[in-house]
């Protein structure tokens, strides 16, 4: 019989051992949540949303009719509105924002209120169809500052 202390390092060297081979898969991190305000009857919204799971996002939509109001709770900046509002962490993003940009900004942390695709690009995510048009994802801060964050 071992005993607890045996046993521990028995299970402990073996472990070691798993991960110096590789013989462990490493851990997947953990999805990002986000919670995104929509109009129930936006299909483009839901295609975002789609593509948000797509690329390993934790999505909780809201569905709601009153968006402006959404808008203006979070402070959105009236030319930089779209069709959608999400929320991750302390950042917005609104409208089309592809993914990886979103995970971009929740790995470097800016010291800005969110990211921003004004209106509706065709081609953006969740607008593909037709010609893509190229776009600007803005960054903005709640002082009103803005910048261009990416180009698609």
């Amino acid at each position: 019989m071992l005993t607890r202390r045996q046993w521990l390092g028995a299970a402990l060297g073996g472990a070691a051992a798993a991960l110096a081979t590789g013989a462990v898969p490493a851990l997947a991190a953990a999805p990002i949540a986000i919670t995104v305000y929509k109009d129930p009857s936006c299909g483009c919204c839901t295609k975002w949303v789609e593509h948000m799971r797509a690329h390993g996002f934790r999505v909780t939509t809201r569905d709601t009719t009153d968006l402006d109001q959404v808008k203006e709770t979070f402070g959105v900046p009236r030319e930089l509105q779209s069709c959608h509002t999400g929320t991750v962490g302390a950042y917005v993003v609104e409208g089309h924002v592809p993914a990886e940009l979103v995970k971009k900004m929740v790995a470097e942390r800016p010291r800005i209120a969110g990211l921003a695709v004004p209106g509706m690009p065709v081609g953006a995510p969740g607008m593909e169809g037709g010609a893509p048009q190229p776009y600007a994802v803005i960054a903005y801060t709640r002082e009103g500052g803005t910048s261009v964050y990416a180009r698609r």
